[in-house]
Order: C-alpha cells, then sequence, then structure tokens
C-alpha cells in the first residue's frame, strides 16, 4: 500500500497544482528573446491590446490567414489601430525538428511581413504554463489588463476569425 501513495498520489498533485490558461483569467507574465537576444515581457507593451500567436514553426501557415486578415484591418481597412493593439509571434522551438538558425529566419520573415516582434520560446515554458497545444499555431488576445478574453488552439474556423477579428475591434472602445 505504501508504493501505491509514492506512484500514483504524486502525479494527481501535480496535476492540481498547475493553472490552465481559459477566457476571463489573467495570463501569467513571461520573458523570451528576439532574434538578436533582446529580452522581452508583456509590459513592453502595457496599455495595449495583444493578440499573441504561438506557434510550431513547422505549423507556422495553419493560422496565418487570420494574421493577414488582422493586418488588413490595420493597414487598410483601419479598424484596429496599432496604438492600441500589439500582434507579437512567440515561436514554440521545442516542438520544431527545424534548427534554431532556421526557426529565427522564418520568424525574421514573419516579423518583416507583419511589422511585429517575434520571439522565441526554446523549452517550451510558454505552452506549458499556458497549456497551448503543441504542433499548432494557438493564439491568445489579452486585453489591456493581460485577460484572456480569446483562445484558439488549433486551426481557426471562417467564423472563428470573424470573432476574434471582431473582438480585437471591439476591445479598443
Amino acid at each position: 500500500m505504501r508504493y501505491f501513495f509514492r506512484f500514483y498520489f504524486f502525479p494527481i498533485t501535480f496535476l492540481f497544482s498547475q493553472t490552465f490558461l481559459e477566457v476571463g483569467m489573467p495570463a501569467p507574465e513571461w520573458k523570451f528573446p528576439d532574434a538578436d537576444g533582446n529580452l522581452f515581457t508583456m509590459d513592453d507593451w502595457a496599455g495595449k491590446i495583444m493578440g499573441v500567436s504561438y506557434v510550431d514553426p513547422d505549423e507556422s501557415e495553419m493560422n496565418e490567414e487570420f494574421s493577414d486578415r488582422v493586418k488588413k484591418a490595420i493597414d487598410v481597412d483601419s479598424l484596429i489601430s496599432r496604438d492600441s493593439f500589439k500582434g507579437i509571434g512567440i515561436a514554440d522551438c521545442a516542438s520544431s525538428w527545424k534548427p534554431d538558425f532556421l526557426i529565427k529566419a522564418i520568424g525574421g520573415r514573419k516579423a518583416k511581413k507583419y511589422e511585429t516582434t517575434v520571439l522565441f520560446d526554446s523549452d517550451a515554458i510558454l505552452r506549458n504554463s499556458w497549456n497551448l497545444n503543441e504542433d499548432s499555431y494557438n493564439i491568445v488576445i489579452l486585453d489591456k489588463d493581460r485577460i484572456v478574453r480569446g483562445l484558439y488552439k488549433e486551426k481557426m474556423t471562417e467564423l472563428e476569425m470573424d470573432e476574434a477579428l471582431q473582438l480585437i475591434i471591439n476591445l479598443q472602445k
């Protein structure tokens, strides 16, 4: 009986000690480097709505259509202001077979295309602490107070893309 508790009680305790990200809860802070080694946290964009794309580099095209819609809403339609919104990418380097230099090159292209910042999570810290999906393209929308307002862990449907875009627009008000 003593061995039962040793081997089976610990995992249950571990599961209950984790806090998983859900809509309506504050997003725990993080710190990650960009390709040049500069460290960033959410505080670097204080007072802005954030769209965090947490992406397995092998799945970098999965929700790119949503990123394109956000870019259009900023640059063409003027529905989202860069003064109130910041979209960033965080590469989940631990879930990819690709070498770091290639992941950073892909990140650099995305940063240029979307006029944004791309950061690198080499140890899946954010994926594990926020309970995001591995091998996916997760999108987390945070309000100005860093409360989770949208959470998408797989390929977004047309309806989800429309809802998420409208959510960002509405959060500016």
